[in-house]
């Protein structure tokens, strides 16, 4: 696990609830349990700082790090794809984008992040249209159109490998259930926290694979029903410890607890 992709998970899980800030020292013990050392976390701070993810401030503590509103904005928008709240019903339409030309790898990233799969180089469509398409396209040639879907799945199946994100979806479950399942009553308030964060962490790569197709759209026995029943269970399942455990280190880094870390 990167120490960049930990803390976004970090602030978006857990602190994004809490005044979206914490201390530094905060930072290092909610990542230790994930075996990501002081010096990774601060060389992925720093790199988010200068990247507009984070604003550093002075707490009572000592220093720390805010999210900026752009930061926040993204995290709000993937914990609800990660829960899946806030999404109505499929109207039966498609967001279809036509570029002008094929648009850069970090681009197309970008593009798939937002639910979008290719029907070729130039030819993009989406199950929803996203708010954010706008300014991922600021600077590429490109127009838009919303297309009625008149039956048949082609157009799934072009642009989305279910094949691939179906065996990716049972791969989760088969790898995370071990990990989730050793947690029991008796387990401490950290290794719940440390389950829990793997849980989320690992569900959180299908926001650059699965579009969330509607259910009209996929095949039967989508192996993703089963895998969201899974990680929504494990995942209240292990919440309160994981919180105890937050809320634990918030208050001893509050209280001016040291570690090996110095400001960035």
């Amino acid at each position: 696990m990167q120490a960049r992709s930990a803390l976004f998970d970090l602030y978006g899980d857990y602190l994004r609830a809490r005044g979206s800030r914490a201390p530094v020292a905060a930072l290092v013990r909610l990542l230790a349990p994930l075996d990501i050392a002081a010096p990774a976390v601060r060389t992925a701070v720093s790199r988010m700082v200068r990247q507009g993810w984070l604003h550093p401030l002075r707490l009572a503590s000592g220093p720390g790090y805010l999210l900026t509103p752009k930061a926040a904005r993204r995290l709000d928008e993937a914990a609800a794809r990660v829960y899946r709240t806030g999404r109505g019903g499929w109207d039966g339409r498609f967001d279809m984008i036509l570029l002008h030309e094929p648009v850069a790898r970090q681009d197309a990233l970008r593009l798939t992040y937002l639910g979008y799969g290719p029907l070729s180089d130039q030819v993009w469509v989406a199950p929803r249209a996203s708010e954010e398409i706008e300014s991922v396209l600021a600077e590429v040639g490109h127009a838009r159109f919303s297309a009625a879907h008149t039956g048949g799945t082609d157009i799934v199946g072009r642009a989305w490998d279910l094949a691939r994100i179906g065996q990716s979806y049972e791969e989760f479950v088969t790898t995370l259930a071990p990990v989730v399942k050793a947690i029991t009553p008796r387990s401490t308030d950290e290794e719940a926290y440390a389950a829990r964060f793997r849980l989320v962490h690992a569900w959180r790569s299908f926001l650059f694979q699965d579009p969330q197709l509607p259910a009209a759209l996929l095949p039967p026995g989508w192996p993703g029903v089963k895998a969201a029943l899974f990680f929504d269970k494990h995942a209240a399942r292990l919440r309160p410890a994981a919180d105890r455990h937050v809320e634990r280190c918030l208050l001893s880094a509050g209280r001016g607890g040291r570690v090996g870390f110095s400001d960035t």
